[in-house]
C-alpha cells in the first residue's frame, strides 16, 4: 500500500516507481479470473508504466496450446475485458513478454517444463530471476501447486532471487481445513513468501479507510464507544448465483464473504492505530480485532445470526427466478444466499457497541458500505420547540459501485419555526481524482511485486476469522433451516435481519436512499423527517 504525500498527483503516482524485474507464473492461465482480471490488471499497469521492461507473464493450464496461441488467445480477450481502450502499440510490447505451458497441475513434469520456461524468459527478459507465482485455481490444487512448486524448488531463494505464491480465496472452508492449509503452505513456504489475496482491498476507498481515520484529527477522537452507537456493514449484491451454483452450493453466503471481505472491512474500522503502516504492525492490530469478537455459543447464534434463501421476485421490474431453480443447484438446497450477524469486539474502545453485518444476493441494489452511526444528543434543548426528534449522525463510507464518504448531520429549516432536516457532506472519489480505469487488482498485484503485504491476509488471521464463524456453521448444519426460501429476490433479505436490530430501537441503513435524498434536495424537499 504505497504512500503519496502530493495530492495533487495522486492519480497517476499513487503506485509510485516501477516494480522490480521479474516474471508472473500465472496457474490457471485458462480461466475466467486471468481473463477477466489479471491480464487487463497488468495492461494497466504496464500502460501506467508500472511494469519494468524487463518482465514476463507464464500462463500455465490444461489447454493443450503453445505460447502463440496463449498470445492470439490473449489479444482477442482484452479487447472485451480491457478497462480503457487498447492502445496497440503498447500491446505490442505487452505481448511480446507473454509464454505459456501447458500441463497437470499434478504432474511433476509440468513443473520441469515450468522450470526450463522460466530460465528462457529470464534470459530473453532480463527478469533476474524473481518470481510470483499466481493461483488462480481450484482451491482444491492450492496444496497441490505449493507441494509441487517446492519439490521442483522453484520457491528456493538464493543469490538474492526473490519468490512469492499468491494464493486467491478461499482459504479453507471451515477452521479446520484453514488451519491445515496453512500447515501445507508452510511447510513449503516462510509466511512472507505467502499472499493471500482479496480482491476488495483493492478498492482505493477500502485502503482509504485507515487513512480516513488517522489523518483526521476530528474524527478519531469520536471513534469509540462514548461517541458512537454501533457500526453497519453492508455488502449487498443485485445479481444472483449465475452460473456459480456448483461453488455457491457448497460454499454458502457465510463462507464466501463473511471470513474474508467483510471481517477485512471490520478490522480496518475497528482496529487501534498501529506503530506505523509497515505490514506486520497493520496486521497485528487487525488480529487483535478478530481475536477480541466474542465468540457465539449455540443459543447466541440463534439469536445473533440470521440466514436467508432468495425465492422468486422483482429486480428493477424484471422477473427473476429464486435460487432453487437456478443452474446446478439442488431442488431442495438449503444454501444460504443471505447472512445478517450482530456482533460484540470486546476491548476498551469498543464494548458495548455492535456490529451489525449483513450480505446476500438478489438485494434490490449493488452496494457495499460502512456506516458509522453516532449517538443521538440529548433532547432537552429542543423540548419546547416543534422538533419531535433528533436523527443520529451518520458516517458512511461507499465502497462500491461509487466510491467516497458521506456524513450526514442535522441543521435548522429556513422559517421562523425551528425546524430541522437532515443535510449530507458528500465526497466522491472521481469527483476530486478523476477515475483511473481498473480491475481492483491493480494495486494489488504491484505490492505483491514490490513485497508489501500490507493489503493481504496473515496465516493467523485467517485462522481468528474462522474461529468466529465456526461455531455459526457448526450450529446452522446440526440444525437445517425449514423455511427456505424466507425471502423474496428485490427484498432486503429475511425478516428477521431486520427484527435483529429493531429489537434493540435500530434499523438498517438504507442503501438506496442515497439517490433518493438528492432528488428531494432538488426538489426543495429536504424537510424534517426525510432522513431515518
Amino acid at each position: 500500500m504505497t504512500q503519496n504525500s502530493d495530492p495533487v498527483n495522486v492519480s497517476q503516482e499513487t503506485l509510485g516507481r516501477p516494480a522490480p524485474p521479474c516474471t508472473m507464473v500465472i496457474f490457471g492461465a485458462g480461466g475466467d479470473l486471468t481473463k477477466r482480471k489479471l491480464i487487463p490488471a497488468l495492461y494497466n499497469l504496464a500502460k501506467g508504466k508500472l511494469l519494468p521492461q524487463e518482465f514476463a507473464i507464464i500462463g500455465v493450464s490444461r489447454e493443450n496450446f503453445s505460447s502463440d496461441d496463449f498470445r492470439q488467445r490473449t489479444g482477442q480477450e482484452i479487447r472485451e475485458y480491457a478497462t480503457s481502450e487498447v492502445e496497440q502499440a503498447s500491446w505490442d510490447q505487452f505481448v511480446k513478454r507473454l509464454y505459456y505451458t501447458p500441463g497437470d497441475f499434478k504432474d511433476p513434469e509440468l513443473y520441469k517444463k515450468l522450470g526450463d520456461l522460466l530460465v528462457q524468459a529470464e534470459k530473453e527478459q532480463n527478469t533476474h530471476g524473481n518470481c510470483l507465482f499466481y493461483l488462480a485455481t481450484s482451491p482444491t490444487f492450492f496444496p497441490i501447486v505449493v507441494k509441487q512448486l517446492g519439490a521442483a524448488k522453484l520457491t528456493n531463494e538464493e543469490n538474492g532471487k526473490w519468490k512469492r505464491v499468491v494464493i486467491e480465496k478461499p482459504f479453507g472452508h471451515d477452521l479446520d481445513s484453514a488451519v491445515a492449509l496453512n500447515h501445507e503452505i508452510g511447510l513449503v513456504l516462510r509466511e512472507d513468501q505467502v499472499y493471500r489475496i482479496d480482491h476488495y482491498l483493492g478498492k482505493e476507498t477500502v485502503q482509504n479507510i485507515l487513512a480516513f481515520r488517522f489523518a483526521n484529527g476530528i474524527f478519531e477522537p469520536v471513534w469509540n464507544r462514548r461517541y458512537v452507537d454501533h457500526v453497519q456493514v453492508t455488502v449487498a449484491e443485485e445479481l444472483g448465483v449465475e452460473m456459480r451454483g456448483d461453488y455457491y452450493e457448497h460454499a454458502g453466503a457465510l463462507r464466501d464473504m463473511v471470513p474474508n471481505h467483510i471481517f477485512q472491512l471490520i478490522t480496518l474500522t475497528a482496529m487501534e492505530p498501529p506503530i506505523s503502516f509497515d505490514a506486520q504492525a497493520v496486521h497485528d492490530e487487525q488480529t487483535k480485532i478478530l481475536r477480541a469478537v466474542q465468540p457465539l455459543n449455540p443459543e447466541k447464534v440463534l439469536d445473533h445470526a440470521v440466514r436467508g434463501q432468495y425465492g422468486e421476485g422483482e429486480i428493477d421490474g424484471k422477473h427473476v427466478p429464486g435460487y432453487r431453480t437456478e443452474p446446478n443447484v439442488d431442488p431442495a438446497s438449503t444454501t444460504e444466499t443471505f447472512v445478517a450477524l450482530a456482533l460484540n469486539i470486546d476491548n476498551w474502545r469498543w464494548a458495548g457497541v455492535p456490529f451489525y453485518l449483513r450480505t446476500g444476493k438478489r438485494l434490490p441494489t449493488r452496494s457495499t458500505e460502512i456506516v458509522i452511526r453516532f449517538r443521538r444528543p440529548p433532547f432537552v434543548l429542543f423540548r419546547k420547540t416543534s422538533v419531535e426528534k433528533i436523527a443520529p449522525n451518520e458516517l458512511v463510507i461507499n465502497i462500491q459501485p461509487n466510491e467516497g464518504i458521506s456524513l450526514s448531520f442535522e441543521a435548522k429549516v429556513p422559517g421562523p419555526i425551528v425546524r430541522l432536516g437532515a443535510v449530507n457532506m458528500d465526497f466522491q472519489y472521481s469527483d476530486y481524482f478523476g477515475t483511473t480505469p481498473s480491475t481492483g487488482y491493480e494495486t494489488l498485484l504491484y505490492d505483491c511485486m514490490m513485497g508489501d503485504p500490507t493489503l493481504f491476509q496473515r496465516a493467523d488471521m485467517v485462522e481468528a476469522s474462522w474461529t468466529i464463524v465456526q461455531p455459526i456453521i457448526d450450529l446452522w448444519k446440526a440444525l437445517p433451516p425449514r423455511d427456505f426460501p424466507n425471502y423474496a429476490a428485490g427484498s432486503w433479505g429475511p425478516e428477521q435481519a431486520h427484527e435483529l436490530l429493531r429489537r434493540e430501537g435500530r434499523e438498517w441503513h438504507d442503501c438506496t436512499q442515497k439517490a433518493a435524498s438528492l432528488r428531494n434536495a432538488a426538489a426543495g424537499m429536504s424537510v424534517l423527517g426525510t432522513k431515518a
